[in-house]
């Protein structure tokens, strides 16, 4: 947009000066150029400059990638406008729904304006992208991540009646997570762009602390001794949990990542 209103503005600058023949054929020139602009109805995105642009011919492409990756790193806390990454210091989840049916929990769970602080103290350790079948998998450790929203919750968890509305504060520790992502390509505009198909993450925690304020109407005795239950028996409730937590992150991640797919074609992501 900003080239064409630069053409414009010399357009109309050459229009109004007097009409020698190298004048008038420098105004046709620059009318047939910025209406062939006009036309074609787009003008490549380019992706922020201090982002590393990786090859897809590069025979050290995961090399790359992850170094693109550590580069970005100083901007995540306060985001990536022009890529829509949000900010993740803190990260900000509206709503999170857990509702729990099967084996030892059985529980509905509701957690809202969930505030993750530490998701960009993470460290790579590894990156594999495969051009050909458009497939990423990143394995990355988190040494810590800690939780504040609030929450509202009722059911059983290991045949314990559990239930109240409240602050949520939970902390989390030496976490391992994988992430696959499978892309399918298609075209638009004369572009190839790419899609997330299916994006599944996958997580061990090293330790886990929760706290749950206002268990039971405020009842301290009955709370304090849930909370207790709940730190004790912390391995097997996420256990438990851990197919409804990787679902809702890999469905987070998801959307973030198509935002930027959609917005940059593959050859500006990834040019040959």
């Amino acid at each position: 947009m900003k080239i064409i209103l630069f053409y414009l503005y010399i357009f109309d600058f050459l229009f109004h000066q007097p009409s020698v023949p190298f004048v008038k054929m420098i105004k046709w020139f620059l009318a047939a150029l910025v209406l062939s602009i006009a036309e074609s109805g787009k003008i490549r995105p380019q992706l922020p400059s201090y982002i590393k642009v990786c090859h897809r011919s590069d025979p050290n492409l995961n090399d790359c990638v992850r170094e693109s990756v550590e580069r970005i790193r100083p901007y995540l806390s306060q985001g990536i406008p022009e890529l829509e990454i949000p900010g993740c210091e803190p990260l900000v989840l509206p709503e999170i729904v857990m509702n729990q049916g099967k084996g030892s929990i059985m529980v509905q769970s509701k957690y809202k304006g969930m505030q993750i602080y530490g998701p960009s103290q993470f460290k790579l350790r590894s990156v594999k992208v495969d051009i050909e079948k458009n497939k990423v998998k990143i394995k990355l450790f988190l040494p810590r991540l800690e939780m504040i929203g609030n929450y509202s919750i009722q059911g059983r968890i290991m045949m314990l009646p559990i239930a109240g509305h409240g602050v949520s504060t939970g902390n989390y520790t030496d976490i391992e997570a994988t992430a696959v992502m499978q892309g399918e390509k298609y075209e638009k505009d004369g572009e190839t762009y790419l899609n997330v198909k299916e994006l599944h993450t996958d997580f061990t925690i090293g330790h886990a602390s929760v706290h749950l304020s206002n268990l039971f109407e405020g009842d301290k005795q009955l709370g304090d001794s849930m909370n207790e239950f709940l730190n004790d028996n912390w391995k097997s409730l996420a256990e438990e949990i851990k197919p409804i937590l990787e679902k809702t992150i890999s469905d987070l991640f998801k959307k973030f990542s198509n935002k930027i797919y959609q917005k940059y074609p593959l050859d500006v992501l990834l040019p040959p």
